[in-house]
């Protein structure tokens, strides 16, 4: 596809079409002529051959398509890992040893982590398709003074286009029409209540939310129709803005990455200083035979090098993988389900995550009394409180006065549909019909005379309407402040007419704003008899105001427990929203992100902070409001910026670019766009907050198994490394041959840690503060534990060596019992490695994970074919051994089960007395 640069500001920036034309300023903060005439246009749009020079020199209303690496190129890139490098070295050294079933083994792993990450790498890519298919294919523009059914791709700044419901605005538009003109912007904005239009410019400083007169490209016309002026295509528009975003956003290495990476340099290096060390010592201390040190120099190596860590570590994500999708959060990217065990910070939008984007009227006053009102949604199971009793129209005039005008004043429509109610038509209005539902209203046998259609312009609505044989009367539902200008009288707490008590209502308003909810009021007026029709002067004042009803988009009492549970665990949780501030610190409020006072930082207060400015503030401000997709990814980097591990959800395609640079990004899966859904790590299936929670929590278990699988699998592997160098270093016999040490690193050891993959989270881990986002691999109180273990299977294994030559055995006998010991070794290690801190030393360590004792059977099993099986005693220099063997090895397994959990005691101990010393201290 051939692109070209096109041309018209997104921005405040200004830009030329012509030459001669006038500089544009910002077009939502310019009038509707002064934009045309900068543009060089008219209401009358463009001839045909000026829009086909101006295609010609800005190019075609499409977004670019990202350059593509060559899918080869692709894939080698990833063995561009210092890990991947300690595989192939393996294979390498088990081929030297002529054990090609192992190195085929070993280079099986490294090519399945390529595939895994050569699947997952097209996910910007895609992102930015998701993006492009936002885009409208056609559009009603007039050309030559016609109006055409044009191709989108051939819009250009100045063509004049016409939108109707249903339509999906083509080109980013100033409005130069319209009539009660309503557009979907949740993809672009966040906000879940469609924007009403209007014709005046706004601020030159307005956010996208707040930019009334402009129309932009992608969003969605509702309701109305209207006539805007193209003023910018392409990737000039807001939708193109966002894809550079995309396209520019960094995807960072995650901390278990990042993490595997370190510890892969430091084995490496250690493992060449100690072989080179080993060669020197050996050859001019001890005057070995180079061939036999040559050998034993690689048979360290191969004892030295964890070749089951990138196959445990992958099986062990996997794993989780599989285990969060029955949580109902679907994985895109295997490292993102280890991320979310170090979270630090947890960004979330508002609508529909924390709440249920489905409007609910929670409180109504009349004159007369107040009321509260039970359920959430538009399901009408609830019920209509006053003092604690629950009421219907029926019993209350004033509430049955109140409800008629919002039910009958009402275009919107519920109804159950395979168990879910949903609204057909507005949301508020939908909210309005499920409120006379509970309250026992029936809008039957009401015939409408006439309307006045809501207008953003009037912020109300009106109708003539009459029951059964009644006279007419008018209803008026709307904004409170203008329903108000529009009264004289009020019904007193006695249900009688009285003067009206403006000062008294506007407290009431206030304070229901104040709490977040949306403010409605209703009206009501005896028509005149011969009245047919309804119009503006027909209300203009004399009516009876009978009161107001808040509404809200209420909180998921399931996200409300799932950020007390965050916050318990140590993890931030921040608001960023498209809504008001008001609104967002009252729901902020409610669902326990903040309490008492709390600071709210806006888009525009946001703008005008530099990004170091903006990190100094990030940490303490947890509601932001009016947000553009920018704010959003500076946010995310500014929190980054103080090393916090960053989890970010969103289901606009505002939220791409931010949900693709942070840590873990967590895109909705119903109402998320399938832009949003590429460039996240994480879709969540039913859109709900507390399933992040349940994720992270799963995170954490799945970030301890790996802590377990890596406490177990290195002391094998020290110990190993350990016998071999002893024996260098000291100048006796080898206790182990290099190709046992391969059979228990890549046989018994990876079945046994494969085990640990699989254990439940052990008591309290959301009672824990997240892991410090630059630790290692391994937690440092850990290392004193494998150092401890390490010294343990060492001298048990060299010990049984030379016990079994002091008795006689031959040096096959006595190396297989070795490698018995060994493999016990690990199996007792396995249990103490159940429970990273608490002990072992319970019966909870024989039950609660079967496939412990399933790998435990099939270790046995096979050592039992190693020790017996005459093919693998040629294979393995093995030879079969007595119950004598196995006895004492057995026990010695057992003695160093009990050693290893006096560590653990002596761990728990330190742990408790530092942790009294802090407490004491502050």
């Amino acid at each position: 596809m051939t692109t070209g640069r096109p041309t018209g500001p997104a921005e405040p920036s200004t830009a030329d079409t012509s030459e001669g034309s006038p500089r544009m300023a910002a077009p939502y903060a310019s009038s509707a002529d002064a934009v045309c005439a900068a543009l060089s246009t008219t209401r009358h749009g463009l001839g045909v051959a000026d829009a086909a020079e101006r295609l010609a020199r800005s190019g075609p209303n499409t977004l670019p398509l990202a350059a593509k690496t060559n899918p080869v190129l692709r894939f080698l890139g990833h063995f561009n890992d210092v890990l991947i490098y300690v595989l192939l070295g393996s294979a390498v050294l088990t081929v030297v040893f002529g054990e090609w079933v192992d190195a085929a083994v070993i280079l099986a792993v490294a090519v399945i982590n390529a595939v895994i990450g050569f699947l997952q790498e097209g996910r910007a890519e895609k992102a930015l398709d998701g993006i492009r298919r936002m885009l409208s294919l056609t559009a009603m523009t007039r050309r030559g003074g016609n109006w055409v059914n044009a191709d989108a791709g051939t819009l250009v700044p100045g063509d004049i286009v016409r939108v109707k419901p249903g339509d999906k605005v083509p080109a980013d538009l100033r409005l130069v029409e319209g009539t009660n003109l309503r557009v979907d912007e949740s993809a672009l904005t966040g906000e879940s209540v469609p924007t009403s239009k209007t014709l005046a410019a706004v601020a030159a400083d307005a956010g996208i939310g707040d930019r009334t007169c402009m129309l932009f490209s992608g969003t969605i016309v509702v309701a109305g129709s209207g006539t805007g002026v193209v003023t910018a295509t392409g990737s000039a528009t807001e939708i193109g803005r966002i894809q550079s975003l995309v396209t520019d956003a960094e995807s960072l290495a995650t901390p278990l990455t990042r993490q595997l990476d370190a510890f892969s340099t430091r084995v490496s290096l250690a493992i060449l200083a100690v072989s080179g060390l080993m060669l020197v010592i050996g050859r001019f201390v001890h005057d070995r035979d180079f061939a036999d040190l040559f050998a034993a120099t690689i048979g360290f190596a191969v004892a030295a090098v964890p070749e089951g860590l990138p196959a445990l570590v992958t099986i062990t994500l996997a794993l989780g993988v599989r285990q969060m999708a029955t949580h109902n959060a679907i994985v895109r990217k295997l490292t993102a389900v280890e991320t979310l065990g170090s979270v630090t910070t947890v960004c979330t939008d508002k609508t529909g995550t924390l709440t249920r984007n489905e409007m609910t009227v929670r409180t109504v006053i009349t004159g007369t009394a107040r009321y509260d009102v039970h359920g959430i949604g538009y399901d009408p199971v609830g019920a209509v409180l006053c003092d604690g009793r629950g009421v219907t129209t029926a019993g209350q005039d004033d509430l049955a006065r109140l409800v008629e005008v919002m039910a009958v004043c009402n275009d919107a429509r519920v109804a159950e549909a395979d168990g879910v109610w949903r609204v057909v038509g507005e949301p508020t209005e939908g909210a309005l019909r499920t409120l006379a539902q509970k309250a026992g209203f029936e809008t039957s046998g009401y015939d409408r005379l006439a309307v006045i259609p809501f207008e953003s312009a009037n912020k109300f609505m009106a109708t003539l309407s009459r029951l059964e044989d009644q006279p007419a009367r008018v209803l008026l539902k709307g904004a409170p402040g203008r329903v108000l200008e529009r009264c004289t009288h009020q019904l007193d707490a006695a249900g009688l007419v009285e003067p009206l008590d403006e000062d008294l209502w506007k407290r009431r308003i206030d304070e229901l704003s104040s709490a977040g909810l949306r403010v409605l009021g209703a009206a009501v007026a005896d028509a005149p008899a011969d009245l047919a029709a309804l119009h503006l002067r027909d209300i203009e004042d004399g009516m009876l105001f009978l009161g107001v009803v808040g509404i809200v988009d209420p909180p998921r009492p399931e996200a409300i427990a799932a950020i007390a549970t965050m916050h318990a665990a140590g993890i931030r949780v921040k608001m960023i929203t498209g809504d008001h501030p008001g609104t967002a610190v009252a729901i902020a409020r409610e669902m326990g992100i903040v309490d008492g006072d709390a600071r709210v930082l806006t888009g525009g207060q946001l703008q005008k902070l530099s990004q170091d400015q903006l990190a100094a503030v990030v940490r303490n401000v947890d509601v932001f409001a009016r947000t553009s997709p920018e704010h959003k990814l500076r946010i995310v980097k500014a929190l980054q910026s103080h090393g916090e591990v960053v989890a970010m959800t969103g289901d606009g395609v505002n939220d791409a670019p931010a949900l693709q640079r942070a840590d873990v990004g967590v895109a909705m899966g119903i109402k998320g766009t399938e832009a949003t859904k590429e460039a996240a790590d994480i879709v969540l299936a039913d859109d709900n907050f507390a399933t992040i929670q349940r994720a992270v929590e799963e995170g954490r278990r799945i970030r301890d198994n790996l802590q377990k699988s890596i406490i177990f699998i290195l002391p094998t592997t020290a110990a190993q490394s350990l016998v071999v160098l002893l024996a260098v270093l000291f100048g006796f016999a080898l206790p182990l041959q290099p190709t046992q040490i391969l059979w228990v690193n890549l046989i018994t050891a990876v079945t046994l840690s494969l085990a640990l993959a699989t254990e439940p989270a052990e008591p309290g881990i959301m009672l824990r503060p997240p892991r410090s986002p630059g630790g290692s691999v391994l937690d440092s109180e850990y290392l004193g534990r494998l150092l401890w273990v390490s010294v343990l299977i060492t001298a048990a294994t060299i010990g049984v060596f030379f016990f079994e030559l002091s008795l006689g055995s031959s040096r096959a006998q006595a190396q297989t019992t070795a490698v018995t010991m060994l493999v016990l070794s690990q199996l007792a290690f396995l249990f103490n490695s159940r429970f990273l801190r608490a002990s072992s030393l319970t019966a909870a360590v024989l039950h609660g994970n079967r496939m412990v004792w399933l790998s435990v059977g099939t270790m046995l099993v096979l050592q039992l074919v190693f020790v017996y099986t005459p093919i693998m005693n040629v294979w393995f220099s093995s030879t079969p051994i007595g119950v004598r063997e196995w006895a004492y090895t057995l026990g010695l397994a057992l003695i160093i089960f009990l050693l290893v959990e006096l560590n653990k005691l002596i761990g728990r101990r330190r742990a408790r007395r530092r942790l009294i010393g802090r407490t004491a201290g502050a």
